[in-house]
């Protein structure tokens, strides 16, 4: 599984990063960004969960 942020979509509301801060965390101006794109077997149901609960579906599963 590969996952992506849309920088243009995201409003950096942090609930991506606070349900799986290993693959998700904040940049520099406060959007979320993908630490690993390459997301972990044991991690995938939790960004899965991420990709679900994003208020402005701008998280992409690739």
């Amino acid at each position: 599984m590969k996952v992506n942020v849309n920088k243009d979509a995201c409003i950096g509301c942090g609930a991506c990063v606070s349900i799986c801060d290993k693959v998700f965390e904040f940049d520099d101006e406060g959007m979320s960004k993908v630490v690993n794109s390459d997301v972990p077997s044991d991690l995938e149901a939790d960004v899965k969960e991420a990709v679900e609960s994003c208020p402005t579906a701008a998280i992409e599963e690739e």
